[in-house]
């Protein structure tokens, strides 16, 4: 139940959540391999990952670049996808089609690309872990696209796991989290969002992204677990 060498592949895992994998990867043994579209992201990234851990530049919504990215990475043990833009929050008589198509084109299609160019090169007993969030269960006026995101994402790993059984596919759904995703609100916004979202949850404060890590080492870690969605929102599905 260790992933002690063993090779993840995090897209997205320059920052936020993705890294807290990386880093909770390497703490067990694993060779971690992060990529990302921002070269200053990934740099920054390996200043904090252990010695051994690698990253790769990759714009996650060109298919032929994710294509290429798998053949020259090689064989691996698991496939995690945190990667995606700032949350876009827009009611739907403000939304533009086009940055809404964006939002979607790294977030679900982006996932969707990587899974099908990177599954054939997972090892035996290898996983998939995708990111969906608790929007498609507990959705707020201008979440439209942001819900059809994680709707879209729960029924997709859910097909997955069906079609390339025996490897695993699962997702984790965060709930309000401290991280850079909230970056396009004004600050005093961002402040008081997870101040009033800490009041009302009942473990009484938002996550971190080490708290959302271990839901994704856990489905890598365990061999009966596929087509599952863990919620880690501080109960806030409850309220």
């Amino acid at each position: 139940m260790s992933l002690q060498g063993q090779r993840i592949i995090v897209i997205g895992g320059t920052s936020g959540i993705g890294l807290a994998v990386a880093e909770g990867a390497a703490r067990e043994g694993a060779e971690v391999v992060v990529a990302s579209r921002r070269q200053q992201s990934v740099d920054a990234a390996l200043q904090r990952l252990p010695q051994g851990a690698t990253g790769r530049l990759l714009d996650a919504s060109d298919e032929d670049a994710v294509r290429d990215f798998f053949q020259e990475i090689g064989a691996f043990d698991h496939l995690v996808y945190t990667a995606g833009e700032s949350l876009l929050l827009e009611s739907l008589a403000d939304s533009e089609l086009a940055r809404a198509k964006g939002f979607l084109g790294t977030r679900l299609w982006g996932a969707y690309t990587a899974v099908k160019h990177g599954v054939s090169f997972l090892r035996k007993g290898g996983s998939v872990v995708l990111t969906t969030g608790t929007a498609g269960r507990r959705p707020l006026p201008s979440f439209t696209v942001a819900a059809s995101l994680c709707g879209a994402m729960e029924s997709l790993i859910r097909a997955l796991a069906l079609e390339l059984a025996p490897i695993r596919v699962n997702a984790v759904s965060p709930g309000v989290v401290r991280t850079d995703v909230w970056r396009e609100l004004p600050q005093d916004e961002q402040s008081g969002l997870f101040e009033s979202s800490a009041a009302s949850l009942p473990v009484g404060r938002v996550g971190e992204p080490a708290d959302i890590a271990e839901a994704y080492l856990y489905l890598m870690r365990g061999g009966y677990s596929t087509g599952s969605v863990v919620v880690v929102d501080g109960g806030g599905v409850l309220v």
